[in-house]
């Protein structure tokens, strides 16, 4: 039920303002202190630059200034809920994936190690599947978007302490050819 309220929001919010923006605004949350008082994942950053790529031989998915160089969508500890912070990176992504009909994604979701692996292959489907629902509701075909779980065998941190574990909770967004 709270993922139903979550998504009608998204959409709401997407529908509200999607026609007055021409820019992807990605609020620097650096200074944002996480819901559970764990450690903050990486910040998604600060940009004001378009989401397609006007500049003339510039590949945005590879522009560090782009936000569509930002691929991961962090979660909290046992959540497969979006945060609000990863919007404006959402829609990003959503309208390449719009403007480029050609363009197929693969959302790979990933867990910290903690819980049995069947848990933590669900938990990342999960994620994953939350992340494309919200790409979705933004504008991108969700046909052309695959999901998978690779649970906790690709972790993105090696170590074993609350910090590694926030790096590794996550869902990624990979473009076909990557």
């Amino acid at each position: 039920m709270k993922n139903l309220v979550a998504c009608a929001l998204v959409a709401l919010a997407a529908a509200g303002c999607a026609k007055d923006e021409t820019k992807a605004q990605v609020e620097d949350r650096s200074t944002a202190q996480p819901s559970t008082g764990t450690t903050q994942p990486p910040s998604t950053g600060s940009t004001t630059r378009p989401a397609t790529s006007d500049r003339v031989g510039g590949n945005p998915l590879t522009d560090p200034s782009s936000p569509l160089s930002k691929r991961s969508v962090y979660f909290d500890f046992d959540s497969n809920e979006v945060k609000d912070e990863y919007r404006n990176l959402l829609q990003a992504h959503a309208r390449y994936i719009a403007d480029t009909r050609s363009q197929r994604v693969r959302i790979e979701g990933n867990t910290d190690e903690r819980g049995s692996r069947e848990y933590n292959l669900a938990l990342g489907q999960r994620r994953a599947e939350a992340v494309k629902r919200v790409m979705t509701v933004l504008g991108a075909d969700g046909s052309r978007i695959e999901t998978i779980s690779y649970g906790e065998e690709k972790p993105k941190s090696q170590g074993h302490d609350e910090a590694a574990w926030a790096e590794n909770r996550r869902a990624d967004i990979r473009y076909a050819g990557e």
